[in-house]
């Protein structure tokens, strides 16, 4: 069941996976305006700070910039089927991007 507010809210998607050059090591520190929370630091190597960076740059970032600059398209493509992420935003990704919708499919 989703809420209202993810159904209604519009999901920023880039023009095309090869434009996420996001990092794939190290720590990473998203902006207040994408991660509000109290923690906001995420460690890459470990695989929980991976995944809920992406899905909360996926369900929070304003701009196309804002995902080219914190997701990568090869984690993305390998772990999509792994990011708990709500309905429309997942179906938006997958309606653009058909091969993440696939990778889930063989996951």
């Amino acid at each position: 069941m989703s809420s209202r507010y993810a159904e209604a809210k519009p999901y920023t998607l880039p023009a095309s996976l090869d434009d996420l050059v996001g990092p794939v090591s190290g720590t990473v520190i998203l902006p207040r305006y994408i991660d509000w929370g109290p923690h906001y630091t995420y460690a890459l190597s470990d695989d929980a700070d991976l995944l809920v960076m992406y899905e909360r740059v996926i369900r929070e970032a304003p701009t196309p910039a804002d995902l080219h600059t914190y997701l990568n398209a090869a984690i993305l493509r390998q772990r999509w089927h792994d990011l708990f992420l709500p309905a429309p935003a997942r179906a938006g990704w997958e309606s653009r991007f058909p091969e993440l919708a696939a990778a889930a499919g063989a996951a």
